[in-house]
C-alpha cells in the first residue's frame, strides 16, 4: 500500500511538470495512404497497437503482390518463400511480428511469421497437408492461426505455436473444412468459418475446452466469424439472411448473433475488426468503410471524415481497427494516384492516454492505471497493449495529462 501511495504522490507531481510540458497539445483526426512497391495498388489488413505499424501486401515494379510492413512512411517488402508472391494479414500487438502467407518454390501457399531478427519463417502445415496460410496472431505474437492442409488434402483451422507447431483445431460436426481468421488477445478463443453437415460454412467461436461452436446465421445458410474481442466474448463477422444477402454481425454469449444493418443504399455489409473491448466495429457495405458502435450505429467513414478526402477519393473497406479504436487501417480509391491504396486512419480518439474514454485524460484516467496496476491481462489501462499494467501505462497519461480537457 505504502509503495502504491508512494508512486500516487510522485506522478501527482510529475503532472505538473506534465502539464507544461503538452500545453496546448492536440489530436485531429488524419488520413494517410501509404502508397505501394513500385506497382499499381496496395490493401493494409492489419495494425499495431499504437497504430505506428500497419500491414497488408502491395504490387510491386513487376507487378508481383507482396506482404509489406509500413512505418514511419517506409513500405517495406517482406519477401517470399522462393515463389515471389506474399500476402500479410495480421501483426502482433507491438508491430514486431507480422503473419500471412507466401509461395514456395514450388508455388504453394505456406503460412508464414515475419520477424526483423528471423526473416519469414515458414509454418509448416499438418502432417500429410501441402499447404497452408495465416491470418491473424495474438497481441504477443506467440500463437499464429490460420489454416493448414492435411493428409486428406481438406483445410483446417490450425493453431501454431512455436513449441507445439501446426495444431488442428477440427470442424463442426460432419464438415471436412474449416479455417481459422481470428483469435484473442489472450489466445484462449480463436474464431472462422467451418463447414458444417449440410456443407454450408458457418462461423465458429473455438476453445480448448469446448472444442468448436457453430454460431448460427441470420436466417440464412451461412456465416463468417473474422475477429475477436481480446477477451473471446465479442466475435464479429458476417452472415447471410433470409433473402440470400450478408449482413455484418456482432455477436455475444448473451446477445446472440446481431444484425448491425448496412449504410444506406447498401444491400451487404461485412464485419472485418473490433476493438480490444468489443465496442467498435469495423468494416464495408456497399463498398464503404463503415465503423459501428452500440449508441451511433453503423456510420460511414467517408462521411464523418469527409475533411480528409479530397477530390473523389473514397475509404472502401476497413480491415482492422487498433485495440483502443482510435486507428483504422483498409483500403480504398486514392484520387491523388488514381488506383486502389492501403490507407491508415487516425480518428483521433480515443485521446492518448485517455482510459475511460471521456475524451479528457485526467485524475480518472491516472486513478486506472494505478489501482489496476501490476495486473495481468490485456485491458483498457493497459495503455500500450503489452499485457501488464506498468510504468509505461502510467507514463503514458502523464505524458498526455490535461489533453482535451
Amino acid at each position: 500500500m505504502c509503495y502504491t501511495q508512494n508512486r500516487f504522490n510522485a506522478l501527482l507531481s510529475a503532472c505538473v511538470l506534465s502539464l507544461i510540458a503538452t500545453a496546448g497539445w492536440s489530436q485531429q483526426p488524419s488520413l494517410r495512404w501509404l502508397g505501394a512497391l513500385g506497382g499499381g495498388e496496395s490493401e493494409a489488413w492489419g495494425v499495431s497497437a499504437d497504430g505506428a505499424v500497419v500491414v497488408g501486401w502491395a504490387e510491386n515494379a513487376a507487378g508481383q503482390k507482396r506482404a509489406f510492413r509500413w512505418e514511419n512512411g517506409v513500405m517495406q517488402d517482406l519477401g517470399h518463400l522462393g515463389g515471389s508472391y506474399s500476402w500479410a494479414y495480421g501483426v502482433s500487438a507491438d508491430g514486431a511480428v507480422v503473419v500471412g502467407e507466401a509461395y514456395d518454390a514450388t508455388l504453394r501457399s505456406r503460412a508464414f511469421r515475419w520477424t526483423a531478427s528471423g526473416g519469414m519463417q515458414d509454418l509448416g502445415t499438418l502432417p500429410g497437408g501441402y499447404v497452408s496460410a495465416a491470418y491473424a496472431v495474438s497481441a504477443d505474437g506467440a500463437v499464429v492461426v490460420g489454416w493448414a492442409q492435411n493428409a486428406e488434402s481438406h483445410g483446417r483451422a490450425s493453431r501454431w505455436t512455436a513449441s507445439g507447431g501446426m495444431q488442428d483445431l477440427g470442424t463442426l460436426p460432419g464438415g471436412n473444412n474449416s479455417e481459422a481468421l481470428g483469435v484473442s488477445a489472450d489466445v484462449a478463443v480463436v474464431v472462422g468459418r467451418a463447414a458444417n453437415a449440410a456443407r454450408y460454412e458457418r462461423a465458429f467461436r473455438w476453445t480448448a475446452s469446448g472444442g468448436m461452436q457453430d454460431l448460427g446465421a441470420l436466417g440464412g445458410c451461412c456465416s463468417t466469424a473474422y475477429a475477436v474481442s481480446a477477451d473471446g466474448a465479442v466475435v464479429v463477422g458476417r452472415a447471410s439472411i433470409a433473402g440470400g444477402q450478408s449482413r455484418a454481425f456482432r455477436w455475444t454469449a448473451s446477445g446472440g448473433m446481431q444484425d448491425l444493418g448496412t449504410l444506406p443504399g447498401g444491400n451487404n455489409s461485412y464485419a472485418y475488426g473490433v476493438s480490444a473491448d468489443g465496442a467498435v466495429v469495423v468494416g464495408e457495405s456497399g463498398w464503404r468503410a463503415f465503423r459501428w458502435t452500440a449508441s451511433g450505429g453503423m456510420e460511414d467513414l467517408n462521411t464523418t471524415y469527409a475533411s480528409l478526402l479530397t477530390n473523389r477519393s473514397v475509404l472502401r473497406e476497413a480491415r482492422a481497427i487498433s485495440p483502443d479504436g482510435r486507428y483504422i487501417v483498409g483500403w480504398g480509391y486514392n484520387a491523388a494516384t488514381n488506383r486502389t491504396e492501403a490507407f491508415l486512419l487516425d480518428t483521433g480518439f480515443p485521446r492518448r492516454g485517455d482510459v475511460d474514454r471521456n475524451g479528457c485524460v485526467d485524475d480518472a484516467d491516472l486513478l486506472a492505471v494505478l489501482f489496476a496496476f501490476g495486473g495481468q491481462g490485456y485491458r483498457n489501462e493497459d495503455l500500450n497493449w503489452d499485457g501488464t499494467v506498468d510504468d509505461a501505462d502510467l507514463l503514458e497519461v502523464l505524458f498526455h495529462f490535461g489533453s482535451g480537457c
